[in-house]
C-alpha cells in the first residue's frame, strides 16, 4: 500500500478523540500517479465461456470496442453550479453537449476519487468528449475539502451510507435538480465513479434504486462495507473480517453494475470488487450464466471481462479485471490525473452498459 495511507492511519488515531466528521475530514486515500502511454487494441484467444451465443457474441462486440473512439472534444466548459440542502453544500460541473435543444436525454452522474476536481475528472475519463460524441449530459459533484481535507467521499461514514442523509442526499438533490431543469429522460439516469467515488456511487445505487438505472464502479468498494476509518483502511487493504457480512446489507433492488479493477491495485486490494458482486448475488441468487471473454491492449494490459446473467432478469453485472493494472481509470486521457491509458476504454464501455440498461418507469394514469 501507498506509505500516504499509512500516514492518514497515524493522523486519525492521533485525532481519535475528536469528533467523527473532524476525524474524517483527516483520511487520505490516495491513488497512484497517471500513466500515460498510447494504446490500441488487439484480441487474444477467448477463455473459457459457458453460457449463451448472445452473450459471445456481446463479449466480442464489446472487447473489439475497447480502443479509445476517434470523438469530438467538448465544444465548450462545463457550467458551474451550486446545490444545498439541509446537509450542506456541494459545487457541480454540469457538461450539456452541443446538440441538446430540450429533446429527452440520458443523464450520467460522476463522482471523482481522492484529491481531484471535477473538471480533471471529466478530462482525465474523457466523459465530456463522449458526451459531446453521444449526445448525453453529465453531472461531476465536487467534494471541498471543508467536508474531507483529501476531498474524499466520506463512502465509511454510516451518515453518508443512508438515503436522504449526508453526502448520498446532496448527490441525489444535484440528480434531480439537473432532470427538474433539463429534459432527463427518467429511465436513462445512471451514476459511476472512481475509487471513494466508486465507493460512493454503490452506496447511492444501493440507497437510491428508484432514482438511478445502473451503476459503475472503477476501483471501488461495495455499498457499506466499512463503518469507520479504521475498517475502511482495513477493507481496502482486503481484509476479510472487516468486510461486513452480506446477510447484514438491508434488502434493495440491486441495479445493473459493471465494475473496472486492476489486479495490481495497491490502493483499493482486488478482493474488493469480488465483494461488490457478492452484493448482487446475495440478493437476486446465483447467476444462470457466467461467461468470460480476455483481451489484450496492444503495448498494455490483459484483462478479463467476465458477465453475470440471470434468465429472468438478464444481465446482473459484469466485470473488468485488468491484469498488471494499478489504481487509475483505464484507457483515461493522459491529460487528467489518475488515468492509465494502457488498458481498456473504461469509459466506452460504461456508456455501453448503461444504455443497455434502461429503467422500467411506470407511466403515470391518465
Amino acid at each position: 500500500m501507498p506509505r500516504g495511507l499509512f500516514a492518514a492511519l497515524r493522523t486519525t488515531l492521533d485525532h481519535a478523540g475528536k469528533r467523527v466528521k473532524a476525524v474524517v475530514q483527516d483520511v487520505t486515500l490516495p491513488i497512484v500517479p497517471k500513466i500515460t502511454r498510447p494504446s490500441a487494441v488487439k484480441r487474444v484467444p477467448s477463455g473459457s465461456a459457458d453460457g449463451k451465443a448472445d452473450t459471445r457474441s456481446s463479449l466480442r462486440s464489446a472487447n473489439k470496442s475497447t480502443a479509445a473512439p476517434v470523438a469530438p472534444r467538448p465544444v465548450h466548459a462545463p457550467e458551474e453550479h451550486v446545490f444545498a440542502n439541509t446537509s450542506g453544500r456541494r459545487r457541480y460541473l454540469l457538461y450539456v453537449p452541443s446538440s441538446y435543444h430540450g429533446q429527452s436525454v440520458p443523464l450520467i452522474v460522476m463522482l471523482h476519487g481522492c484529491t481531484q476536481l471535477s473538471s480533471d475528472f471529466g478530462m482525465g475519463t474523457r466523459m465530456n468528449a463522449a458526451a459531446e460524441r453521444e449526445g448525453f449530459i453529465v453531472a461531476y459533484p465536487e467534494q471541498p475539502r471543508v467536508a474531507n481535507m483529501s476531498k474524499c467521499w466520506n463512502w465509511f461514514n454510516p451518515e453518508d451510507q443512508q438515503r436522504e442523509s449526508g453526502e448520498p442526499s446532496l448527490i441525489a438533490g444535484i440528480t434531480r435538480e439537473v432532470m427538474t431543469s433539463h429534459a432527463i429522460d427518467p429511465s436513462r439516469v445512471f451514476i459511476a465513479g472512481l475509487s471513494a467515488g466508486g465507493a460512493m456511487a454503490a452506496i447511492m445505487g444501493h440507497a437510491y434504486p428508484d432514482l438511478y438505472a445502473a451503476v459503475g464502479v472503477h476501483s471501488g468498494l461495495a455499498y457499506a462495507s466499512a463503518n469507520s476509518v479504521s475498517s475502511a483502511l482495513s477493507v481496502m487493504r482486503g481484509h476479510s473480517d472487516a468486510q461486513r457480512p452480506v446477510a447484514t446489507v438491508p434488502a434493495a433492488p440491486r441495479l445493473p453494475i459493471i465494475a473496472f479493477q486492476g489486479d495490481a491495485d495497491e490502493t483499493v486490494h482486488p478482493q474488493n470488487v469480488e465483494w461488490l458482486l457478492s452484493d448482487v448475488t446475495a440478493a437476486v441468487g446465483k447467476p444462470d450464466h457466467i461467461v468470460s471473454e480476455t483481451g489484450q491492449v496492444t503495448g498494455g494490459h490483459a484483462y478479463t471481462r467476465t458477465v453475470y446473467r440471470d434468465g429472468r432478469r438478464g444481465v446482473l453485472a459484469e466485470r473488468w479485471v485488468v491484469h498488471g493494472g494499478g489504481h487509475a481509470w483505464f484507457g483515461g486521457d493522459p491529460g487528467g490525473t489518475y488515468t492509465d491509458d494502457l488498458g481498456p476504454d473504461a469509459t466506452r464501455e460504461m456508456i455501453r452498459f448503461f444504455l443497455a440498461h434502461p429503467k422500467k418507469v411506470e407511466k403515470a394514469a391518465a
